[in-house]
């Protein structure tokens, strides 16, 4: 059959859909706080990171939103693995930029875990700087990262599996996993009466703690167990269930978290156990200005200044440097995995333990 030469021919197919990396639809984009609460540090920080550092979300065009992929995501937990390792923000930022990233699956294997989890539940018991300032695996008994403890717990299901934890601990499990925040302060309480500040911490707030971070660590979900749990223990601990008696007159210990820094949970701790021996503190919060700090003292003028950094894009020398000095001369101490590998100045001391922070302070405010 011969065309007909009168037909229109047929144009060019109607335009379909943009081709599509079929990789990018698998990849969804996270907010700045979305992004901020899966690596466990405050949004602020992840904004200063991009400004100073330029590690921030790649296709982020001026005026709009950030959104962090999940290639920004591994440069993010690549970073956070060099700070706790004792690497300046500058390098680790330098660090996880030039890391070549692998292939699929990369925002999982990028580098070491160093989930939210851990930031947010890492206690006392963390790795210890060593003279070159790289860090090192602990002994029994002295620091460890929550979650890398020996005897390390299962997660996942309706329980948390606690190995060789004791009746108080089980029950504190039991009580957060219900979200059952009277409970769990009843058995924080009940604990610190009958045992104390430093075994109830050892024995049975931290290592349901750690199980807890690593069930959310392992399936992705629950860290509203953990904030939580976190709420009671700030609670119980600062309840004055043991606090001494204390002399009115005497020159307060100011303990605060670094400008930036949100986790400050050991410094409750350390609140705890320095009331129980009698030693008068004040609890300055988290995220302190620096502005803030240095009025704190000229007002207090303090026996000693304790100043708490989890990461090391909080852990700035220039803040200590820059405290007030009051007469009598305020001791200067810092305590945190985020000051390790940081030159500090002269006459700081540098707390690696709860034990070791309860007896030095307490001996500054001795004399």
């Amino acid at each position: 059959m011969q065309p007909d030469p009168s037909a229109v021919p047929p144009g060019p197919p109607p335009p379909g859909p943009p081709a599509t990396d079929p990789a990018r639809v698998q990849e969804p984009r996270l907010s700045v706080a979305a992004a901020a609460r899966r690596l466990g540090i405050a949004p602020a920080t992840l904004r200063t990171w991009d400004r100073r550092y330029g590690i921030g979300p790649t296709d982020h065009a001026p005026g709009r939103h950030r959104r962090y992929s999940p290639d920004d995501l591994a440069r993010l937990e690549l970073m956070q693995h060099a700070l706790v390792r004792g690497a300046g923000p500058a390098e680790a930022a330098a660090h996880a930029l030039a890391t070549v990233l692998p292939g699929p699956g990369r925002h999982r294997s990028a580098g070491a875990p160093v989930s939210g989890t851990h930031a947010v539940t890492a206690m006392w018991e963390l790795a210890a700087p060593m003279q070159d300032g790289s860090a090192v695996a602990p002994e029994a008994g002295g620091l460890v990262v929550a979650g890398e403890a020996a005897g390390r717990v299962r997660v996942g299901g309706q329980t948390l599996r606690l190995p060789g934890a004791g009746r108080r601990a089980r029950g504190l499990g039991r009580a957060a996993l219900a979200l059952d925040a009277g409970a769990a302060r009843s058995v924080l309480v009940e604990s610190i009466r009958a045992d104390g500040v430093r075994a109830t911490w050892e024995d049975v707030a931290r290592p349901v703690l750690v199980a807890i971070g690593e069930r959310w660590e392992a399936t992705g979900v629950g860290v509203e167990i953990e904030h939580l749990l976190s709420e009671c223990v700030v609670a119980a601990f600062g309840s004055g269930a043991v606090a001494a008696p204390v002399n009115a007159d005497a020159r307060p210990v100011l303990l605060a978290g670094m400008p930036g820094e949100q986790h400050i949970l050991p410094m409750v701790v350390l609140a705890a156990t320095l009331s129980g021996r009698g030693v008068a503190c004040r609890s300055l919060g988290s995220d302190l200005p620096a502005e803030a700090l240095a009025a704190a003292v000229r007002r207090t003028a303090p026996v000693a200044v304790v100043l708490w950094s989890q990461m090391g894009a909080t852990a700035d020398a220039e803040v200590i440097r820059s405290l007030p000095r009051t007469r009598p001369r305020a001791r200067a101490f810092v305590a945190g995995p985020g000051w390790a590998g940081v030159d500090l100045p002269a006459r700081v001391g540098r707390l690696t333990s709860l034990d070791e922070a309860t007896d030095m302070i307490s001996a500054a405010a001795s004399v």
